[in-house]
């Protein structure tokens, strides 16, 4: 009787991607390497050589789709997660989707194609609440967005705490009329501007919240809009590091001055938020270890299948600078 690599996966204990990537150089650890291999010896298993080499192939790349690979933060967090594969000999197929569910698709199925031994993936909100009902032939680990509960594994940011922090930073300073302007299509931006909302309430103030696509271009004309009006906020927080730098481009345009025409808050503690004049005030985040966290994840779900959903959520450092800086 042939044996195959499910006889192995029984004699040894584990599953039957823990035996490819033993036998095809995955990542693994050593005990469990050693596992696999007495069981070969016990089972006097035989690999068929071509189908090794497939094997091989999909066991040393994992699929990396984000959202906007022209955002700052995840052109930070490819480089983490490059450098992760790379220290165990991985390759990284990266995609970028732009925020578009139609693209996200396809890039899944290209994934299932590749037969790529996992992936790490910031969805849309669209493509978040499908997720549950469209089961995927590899594990799925979330990054910076959140996910279905106790569906797949994630690294988030504690964005309702961040966008909170925010509004407590511009409120002790004396701003009162503070506006948040919002990206329109993931959990990151809703979870950002729910903590917003709750921190505006708790200091007795009304939120002003305008949604906008998540990049430069839309952010700039929305804010140019809103910040012409008579009635504009006095200090504005903004959801990400695009919709930042448009926001910092309609000031301009206005000629409004930071922070006495007005305050400006965002995300993501990109190099030129501190070499504008003033710098601006942000979160930061922890964009490396939030790479190196969904490696990390990703690959002990790929050892341990059947261990329980796991959500790490790091915390961002409030950067102050003169940007909202009255006292």
């Amino acid at each position: 009787m042939k044996v195959g690599i499910r006889d192995v996966a029984r004699a040894a204990g584990v599953s039957t991607a823990t035996v490819s990537r033993a036998l095809g150089r995955g990542p693994i650890s050593e005990a469990l390497r050693a596992q696999v291999e007495a069981a070969v010896r016990t089972t006097g298993y035989r690999p068929n050589l071509s189908a090794r080499r497939l094997r091989s192939q999909a066991a040393q790349t994992i699929g990396l789709i984000v959202a906007d690979i022209r955002n700052p933060f995840f052109t930070a967090v490819s480089r983490a997660v490059e450098d992760a594969a790379f220290a165990v000999e991985m390759r990284v197929i990266l995609c970028n989707t732009d925020e578009d569910p139609a693209r996200e698709a396809m890039y899944l199925r290209l994934m299932e194609e590749e037969r790529v031994t996992g992936v790490i993936f910031a969805p849309t909100v669209a493509t978040t609440q499908r997720l549950g009902a469209e089961p995927l032939g590899f594990p799925v680990v979330l990054i910076d967005r959140s996910g279905p509960p106790g569906l797949h594994d994630g690294v988030v940011l504690d964005n309702a705490a961040a966008g909170a922090a925010l509004v407590d930073h511009m409120a002790a300073q004396g701003f009162a009329r503070i506006g948040g302007l919002f990206g329109s299509t993931s959990s990151t931006a809703q979870e950002r501007r729910a903590g917003y909302e709750a921190a505006m309430l708790r200091h007795g103030l009304a939120p002003q919240i305008r949604t906008v696509p998540p990049n430069a271009a839309a952010a700039e004309a929305e804010a140019a809009r809103w910040l012409a009006d008579s009635d504009r906020p006095e200090a504005l927080i903004v959801s990400n590091g695009l919709i930042l730098m448009g926001a910092v481009r309609a000031s301009r345009t206005l000629n409004l001055s930071l922070p006495g025409d007005l305050a400006l808050a965002g995300f993501d503690n990109e190099p030129w938020t501190e070499l504008v004049e003033p710098g601006l005030t942000v979160i930061e985040q922890p964009v490396s270890e939030i790479g190196a966290q969904a490696m990390r994840l990703l690959f002990e779900r790929i050892d341990t299948p059947d261990q329980p959903i796991r959500k790490v959520v790091l915390t961002g450092r409030l950067v102050a600078r003169g940007s909202t800086r009255r006292r």
